[in-house]
């Protein structure tokens, strides 16, 4: 049983591992785009602006599971199949990636507009305000917002076990539920809450450190 624990451990730790990257990889530009297209921002634009924000919001309104069962045919396409740990990254990263994109877009909103201001007044480009005053100035609130997105990760990953997922929340459902064995439910428990708090200690730390070193 350890066994088990060890492996759905490290099928956890790879859906919520890959899917984090991915979704910050598809929500960090969404995030900027939906920042710099606000009419009083440096690339105002109200048409790409409102389309984004409504495809990020329904996006973000949808449960996972629902979102899960719905984009079956999609996940298949991607991976070759809709069961397992590597086809519950397909969800997880949709799920994930509006999430961080508005995360990314209050960071960014939370700068004071005399710096861009001052950036403008030097000849900075939009491309050059983006990656050397938005991105850097809130780095620390943006990892932040990351570790909130790993943590629902961690959750919604749990979830995946009920349709076949894998990981911790399968591990649960198996042999914990189906086979009323309490001392595994408990255990992967305590595992998921382990995990939960490691993570939000290391972006605790690593927040305030960047914080510290921009000041």
């Amino acid at each position: 049983m350890w066994g088990l624990l060890l492996d759905s451990f490290w099928e956890t730790m790879y859906m919520v591992i890959t899917s984090t990257v991915l979704a910050t990889a598809i929500g960090l530009p969404l995030g900027v785009i939906l920042t710099v297209t606000r009419s009083n921002h440096i690339l105002p634009n109200v048409a790409v602006n409102s389309v984004l924000g409504a495809i990020v919001n329904a996006a973000r309104s949808t449960p996972f599971i629902i979102l899960m069962v719905a984009i079956i045919p999609l996940t298949r396409l991607i991976v070759g199949s809709s069961i397992g740990t590597t086809a519950a990254i397909v969800p997880l990263t949709i799920s994930a990636a509006p999430f961080i994109a508005r995360v990314i877009e209050g960071s960014l909103l939370e700068i004071e507009p005399g710096v861009i201001e001052a950036a403008q007044a030097m000849g900075a480009s939009p491309m050059q305000i983006i990656m050397k005053v938005l991105l850097p100035e809130a780095l620390h609130s943006i990892v932040l917002g990351i570790t909130l997105a790993i943590i629902s990760l961690i959750g919604y990953s749990a979830m995946a076990g009920a349709l076949g997922g894998g990981g911790l929340g399968d591990l649960a459902i198996r042999y914990g539920y189906q086979r009323f064995r309490l001392d595994i439910m408990i255990i992967t428990v305590i595992v998921l809450i382990v995990m939960v708090q490691t993570m939000q200690s290391i972006g605790d730390y690593a927040s305030k450190k960047l914080n510290k070193n921009k000041l």
